[in-house]
């Protein structure tokens, strides 16, 4: 006879149910990894369908606005190294003031090669960026979040933010000399005897 306590609760079926569904969803993240265009051409098809709602619909405004300020946030962890190099060279003048010695890494082309490193690696911004679209489109749902605004000032807002960031985050890479972007394999000309 099988004892009444053994048999599975209502809770601990809905938990395997869940825990298959979370497997499920991330074996097929993991299947979408190596596709990197075609991941990104469907965020941004996304992304036009996101816009041509605010578009037509004429309303929630303030939702688009919140997409594109963490989009432009996501977008500026991408393009900065996960170890900033204005704090490192606070830390090596504050050391030098102390009398340490420290082991300084290469600065010049001449010296030893440092890769690029990214705060926010290229999956994690395509994910994140995906799954806030997926939610800003839900929110274009609900009238609650239509909320009014004058759209003109938002945008302009907006513009006037990303040239300013921008600008700031394109300062910090030539003063410290990174570039963010891997332009491939160097090829060299041939040389004519």
């Amino acid at each position: 006879m099988e004892d009444p306590a053994d048999a599975p609760t209502p809770f601990a079926n809905v938990a395997a149910q869940t825990t298959l569904l979370a497997q499920r969803y991330q074996f097929y993240l993991d299947q979408s990894t190596p596709f990197v265009f075609y991941r990104w051409v469907g965020s941004a098809t996304l992304l036009f369908f996101f816009m041509l709602r605010i578009i037509l619909s004429q309303g929630w405004y303030i939702v688009c606005y919140s997409l594109g300020i963490y989009l432009l946030n996501l977008f500026l962890a991408f393009l900065q190294p996960k170890f900033d190099p204005s704090l490192e060279q606070d830390m090596k003048e504050r050391e030098s003031e102390e009398g340490g010695v420290g082991g300084e890494l290469p600065t010049r082309q001449d010296e030893e090669f440092r890769p690029f490193i990214r705060r926010l690696p290229e999956f994690k911004f395509w994910y994140s960026a995906t799954k806030a679209t997926v939610i800003a489109f839900v929110c274009t749902w609900f009238s609650i979040f239509d909320v009014p605004v004058f759209w003109p000032i938002l945008l302009l807002y907006f513009c006037i933010l990303f040239a300013i960031t921008m600008r700031r985050q394109i300062q910090h890479m030539i003063k410290y000399r990174y570039l963010p972007f891997d332009l491939g394999k160097v090829r060299y000309a041939r040389r004519s005897n």
